[in-house]
């Protein structure tokens, strides 16, 4: 069953990895809307995956009840609050790549090496008295922080938009790619 939970992993590395730069064409060309704008579907996407997918998964999958009162109560309350952190996450990624205006390309890889440690150091903290951890913890979270700042200065970033210049004489403008290793292209009457 393991091959099935790390399938799983992957499923959510990609859906989140894919989070910013989706989000990012959410953006206004000319900041006719507001950043938030997108914010209120992404709220009603996980309200219908969730709720729905939620409840096809505990019927069908565990043929679960839909109770949560009593020994149940710690699934409503812990849920829930997991819903927040998970939201309010969404929030502060939302304010990140729109008005904050963060680009993917180093925002996510701050979010998911942040997201590593953040659950290590939940995890240390949690440990009961006598209880130990090894060393390469700590040696994995300064790796996981180098590999931030590796994979953010070496994401492609994509190419600069064209710029037009005014050519003298005939109105006609020249394109001009600030791409490396390209010349520039005349346009032609």
């Amino acid at each position: 069953m393991k091959w099935l939970a790390v399938a799983c992993a992957l499923g959510v590395a990609l859906c989140w990895g894919m989070y910013g730069p989706t989000l990012s064409h959410a953006r206004a060309p000319n900041r006719e809307w507001g950043p938030f704008k997108p914010y209120l579907f992404i709220g009603v996407a996980y309200l219908v995956i969730a709720v729905i997918g939620g409840a096809m998964m505990m019927k069908i999958a565990f043929n679960d009840n839909f109770s949560y009162s009593g020994t149940y109560y710690p699934a409503m309350k812990f849920g829930f609050l997991a819903g927040c952190l998970g939201a309010l996450g969404a929030l502060f990624l939302t304010f990140a790549l729109t008005k904050a205006g963060g680009k993917p390309a180093y925002v996510m890889p701050i979010v998911f090496g942040g997201a590593v440690s953040v659950n290590a150091i939940a995890a240390y903290v949690s440990l009961k008295q006598g209880e130990s951890v090894s060393p390469l913890l700590w040696v994995g979270m300064l790796l996981v922080a180098v590999g931030i700042i590796m994979t953010a200065a070496n994401t492609p970033h994509g190419h600069p938009p064209a710029k037009a210049t005014p050519v003298s004489g005939g109105g006609e403008a020249n394109i001009e790619s600030e791409s490396p290793g390209s010349a520039p292209e005349s346009a032609s009457s």
